[in-house]
């Protein structure tokens, strides 16, 4: 990158005027960079000529040096240029500021002499005034010639090579190292904001996605519950429908409801005491039963025993073509007798206080196995009851 002579162009400008200008008194300007920018500014000035400007070069830094000095040989001032690197300088800021020497010579113009030094032996005052007085063309000095010359007139002033600076050009070149700093610049800021950009389309990108997610997440909940509330009303569909063909069946042809109040009804009947057969113990010889008597002692003529209450009930003929196959499904599926116990599958509501009511995985023990879709037990509030057999399952 090139030296930049802007940031710090008033400053030195100064310092190169005072230097040029033979009425001032500063014979002397150094130049260096700020740390390792390319930024030029002045590191010194100084009255005391070439032995006063070595001791300020320093073996660690690039420096300029612009030395006003006279010629031994003419007495006319001269410049001198040193373009210093010192010898603790890395290679690559050498090869960097290699580039800047141009730019340097264009900017202190009027040197005369150019020297390239890296060391202290390559800026002693005395090798410096020898390349000034070869490089003024003349080994002789005017002052010192015969006064043979005085009677040809007055002498005209000798040349020189010196060219006033133009400042207007100065400030364009300057502009134009300012022009590239400004695009730089620029295009630095460019990039930030594309980054920035970037950023931000990538935050709101993860927003979209995580807001996607929760909306999926509450479709697939919504689903769930809707599912579940059908899975529901098809249980209970189901088993309205079971409890409807149950008593549709041309199997059954009476509801177990009845047979278990007729049930009831026969045992309260046969618990009552029975006196007709004392009254009638024997007929008349001589006179035949009355047909009522003959129906009473046929019907108290020899009660049901208690355990089997239960198994041969006195039931119409419908209702014991309903007790035999009662009984056909009992042994069938090994469920006769009693202290079963089962685990709630739905809830069910009593219809009345002939049965239970319970909840899911409620608990029904003393089951009595009476029909094929109809049961009854101990609910878990200590009711004994009916309830139907497909509502639960029976625990092993």
């Amino acid at each position: 990158m090139a030296a930049n002579l802007s940031r710090n162009g008033p400053a030195l400008q100064e310092a190169y005027g005072l230097v040029v200008d033979e009425k001032s008194p500063t014979d002397w300007a150094l130049f260096t960079y700020e740390g390792n920018s390319n930024d030029i500014r002045v590191a010194g000035t100084g009255e005391g000529g070439l032995e006063e400007l070595v001791e300020e070069l320093n073996s660690g830094k690039v420096m300029y040096a612009f030395c006003r000095v006279k010629d031994p040989n003419s007495g006319l001032p001269k410049f001198v240029l040193i373009n210093w690197t010192g010898e603790g300088v890395n290679d690559v800021r050498k090869g960097a500021c290699a580039n800047h020497v141009s730019t340097m010579a264009n900017f202190l113009k009027g040197a005369h002499v150019t020297i390239n030094a890296r060391a202290e032996e390559d800026v002693e005052p005395e090798c410096i005034m020898e390349k000034v007085a070869k490089a003024s063309g003349a080994n002789y000095s005017f002052h010192r010639e015969s006064g043979r010359f005085q009677d040809i007139g007055p002498q005209a002033p000798v040349g020189s090579v010196y060219q006033k600076t133009n400042a207007m050009s100065e400030i364009k070149r300057v502009g134009k190292d300012s022009f590239w700093a400004k695009a730089e610049k620029e295009e630095e800021n460019r990039r930030l904001e594309e980054k920035r950009r970037a950023e931000e389309e990538q935050r709101r990108l993860e927003q979209e996605r995580r807001e996607r997610e929760l909306q999926e997440a509450a479709r697939r909940e919504q689903h769930y519950q809707e599912q579940q509330s059908r899975t529901c009303e098809q249980s209970q569909e189901v088993a309205s429908r079971n409890r409807e063909e149950w008593e549709s069946t041309g199997l059954q042809a009476a509801h177990p409801r009845e047979i278990f109040k007729q049930k009831e009804r026969a045992m309260s009947t046969t618990s009552m005491p029975s006196v007709q057969p004392d009254v009638c113990e024997e007929p008349a010889p001589s006179s035949p039963p009355c047909p009522v008597q003959a129906e009473e002692e046929a019907e108290y003529e020899e009660p049901p025993p208690q355990e089997a209450l239960y198994e041969e009930p006195p039931l119409v003929e419908q209702q014991g073509a309903n007790s035999q196959h009662i009984d056909h499904y009992m042994q069938g599926q090994g469920l006769g007798g009693q202290g079963l116990c089962a685990r709630a599958l739905y809830d069910y509501q009593a219809a009345d206080d002939t049965e239970i009511s319970f909840d899911p995985e409620n608990l029904i023990t003393g089951i009595e196995v009476i029909d094929e879709g109809w049961w009854r037990g101990f609910g878990p509030d200590g009711h004994f009851g009916m309830f139907p057999a497909n509502y639960v399952e029976l625990i092993e």
